[in-house]
This record gives structure tokens, sequence and C-alpha cells, in this order.
């Protein structure tokens, strides 16, 4: 049978995207210092920053590491101005996101005192097709985030918006799982990741480059093994982090596909991976593109002689990994041959067209 959906209803494929990282929390609460520790454990990836609000560098991963203040930057290649408005992001984006740079990840790393709502709506609201939103991670001090909320009672806004919280110096207060408590209670959809001197896994905000031949096209990095021998750091609160890998060879069923996205688990962070929804469209393949509550898919068509396979990865924070398995297997299509013409509303929503993202993109950000 015929795919109903036209060669009308597809948009051209896009070039590849760079995922742009927000990275914000009040002052000392960790933010440089796990910018910093990303860039050590990049894996092989390349970061490019804008940092604080004044200006975007290239950033070799282990070359300046390290040098990155709590104010201006300034490096061999001149000195950085402060981005105060959309049209000096998208300028610092469309830099960064040249392809003979080779970035893998932006992250944007806010002042202390910035609106992390702001710098996403900037960021959902460019028109460079080379980026995508990656998501706002925002940094809390859990031995200040008390006297913090006193002061700052809009960190409750802040944290509310986030799609991951790092709860950053745990070592540092006695009662860490009321802490831990009382910021999930304050975002009940975020993945909320204890960490001590800024150290997260780096495979919650970007995939890092294969040290060696992968197996299996969706395959990341084992993020503790290094050449340098076993991470010293193995077993401390950073390493808490959940993923589960999903093959079906079976078409998925759309509208299944987005009762499962539209209701996704608490803590569940970031999906990415291809889908066959199989007679919806047999051309085309579907990259999905998932960080809290930002989604978008991306239509490609099948490479030449690959097995048409549904392959995902999920990532989060105290996730229930056998019960999103259990919900993915329920999205497999039991009528592989057949299609009705309204089955792909939900999924072409979240399709980027030409003329710019939808509204149902963004994450809401109102308050």
């Amino acid at each position: 049978m015929p795919s109903p959906l036209s060669p009308q209803q597809v948009p051209v494929q896009l070039p590849a995207q760079v995922p742009v990282v927000v990275l914000a929390g009040f002052l000392g609460s960790g933010k440089t210092t796990l910018l910093n520790h990303l860039l050590h454990r990049s894996g092989g990836s390349r970061i490019g920053a804008i940092v604080n609000d004044f200006g975007a560098i290239e950033i070799d991963a282990m070359a300046v590491a390290g040098a990155l203040g709590d104010s201006t930057v300034s490096l061999g290649n001149g000195c950085l101005c402060c981005a105060v408005d959309a049209g000096e992001l998208d300028r610092y984006l469309d830099r960064l996101a040249d392809p003979s740079l080779g970035i893998d990840v932006v992250v944007i790393e806010a002042s202390g005192l910035a609106e992390p709502q702001e710098l996403v709506r900037m960021v959902l609201a460019t028109e460079n097709p080379r980026v995508v939103y990656g998501g706002l991670v925002e940094v809390v001090d859990a031995a200040e985030i008390d006297d913090t909320r006193a002061v700052h009672p809009e960190l409750d806004r802040h944290l509310g918006l986030a799609d991951l919280v790092v709860v950053n110096k745990l070592d540092r207060t006695a009662d860490g799982a009321r802490v831990l408590e009382l910021v999930r209670s304050l975002n009940d959809r975020a993945a909320v990741v204890p960490a001590t001197y800024g150290r997260i896994d780096p495979a919650f905000l970007f995939d890092c480059r294969p040290g060696e031949e992968r197996i299996g096209q969706l395959s990341f990095d084992d993020l503790h093994d290094h050449a340098d021998g076993a991470d010293e750091h193995a077993g401390h609160l950073h390493t808490a982090y959940d993923s589960l890998s999903f093959s079906s060879d079976a078409p998925i069923d759309p509208r299944r596909l987005m009762e499962f996205l539209d209701g996704r688990s608490e803590g569940l962070y970031r999906i990415k991976g291809y889908i066959d929804l199989g007679p919806y469209d047999v051309r085309n393949r579907y990259a999905v593109h998932a960080v809290g509550r930002f989604l978008r898919f991306y239509p490609e068509p099948w490479p030449p002689g690959e097995d048409r396979l549904t392959q995902l990865v999920l990532i989060g924070s105290g996730i229930d990994a056998e019960c999103l398995a259990k919900a993915l297997e329920a999205c497999r299509s039991d009528a592989p041959h057949t299609a009705d013409e309204h089955g792909m509303w939900g999924v072409l929503r979240y399709v980027q067209h030409p003329d710019g993202p939808g509204p149902e993109e963004a994450p809401d950000l109102a308050g």
C-alpha cells in the first residue's frame, strides 16, 4: 500500500545540527567547574563555548580547560564582546556551527544572575538550521540552596524550567538527601543528578567521539574507560545515571510513539536515535532528538542497503529502564503493511519545516 505521506509533506533533509546547551545557575554554584570537567572528559569531542554572555570561542578540549574565568574571556583570536541580544547570539552560533570547525556541542555558560529562560528563547528563536536546542542545565549549590532561595526566590522558577538539574557540592552538606528531594519537588520532570566538583557524565549532554571503532551506529563510548587507566572517580555520585538501548525490527506505530513521548517519564533527559515508521513513510527513517520537554523529528532517506530498524538510546536519572522498554515494545506496529491518513499528524507537528520550527517544539517557558 502506498504511503499516505505525500512528498510535499516531508521537508528536505536538513544539515547536521549541533546541540546548544544552556548552562545556568547562581554565582558560585559551580558552572565553570562543571564546564571544565566536561572539557577534560569530552572523549575527543570538540566543544564550543559562549561564556558568561561575553562571547564565543571555539575550544580544543584540553587546550582551554582551566582558562575559562567568571568574566570576560580573551584568547589569541581576539577579545570577546558582550552578547546581549538574539542577533549577536546568532552570529556566535553561526560561527561555532560552521562545519569546518567540527564542533560537536556548544555550551552557553550564563552569568550567575542571568535569566535562563531568555537564553533558551534566544536559542529556540535562532534561524540557523545548523543548530538545535540541547537543553537547559541548572546547577545548584547543595550547601547554599536554602540561603540562595531566601535571597533569590526566582531560583524556584529557574529550577522549574530546567531539563537537567545538577545538585553540586553534595560533599559540603550533611542533608544531601533532603536537598535532592527538595529539588525534585520543584521540578518533577527534570533529571536530577547529584554531583561533587561538577563531575557529571558527559553522556547527559553529548556523545563523546569513540576512541575505538563503534559496534553499531548508536552505541556510545564507555565513558569510564580511558587510556590512562581506571576512572579515579568511579563510584562517586557523578556516575549516577541510567541508560537504555532499544531496537526493533518491526515498524513503530506513530500514534503509540507519540503517546509514549508525550507522557515520557520523570527523570528521562535525552532520547535520540532512528525510527522506522513502516508504511507511514516507506522512503524515510526519522531521526529523533528529545531533551527534557523539547522534541524534534528529522526525516531522512534510508541509506541504501541498510536494515530498516528502530534504534534508540534513552538517558536519564532514576528512570525505570524495564518499564520504559516495555512501553517502547508496545509502540511496535501490529499492522505493518497498512497505514491511515491521519496517523502521522502527531509526528509531523515536531518536524522542522523549511520556513522554521513550529510553536509546539518549544518547552513551556511561561512564568
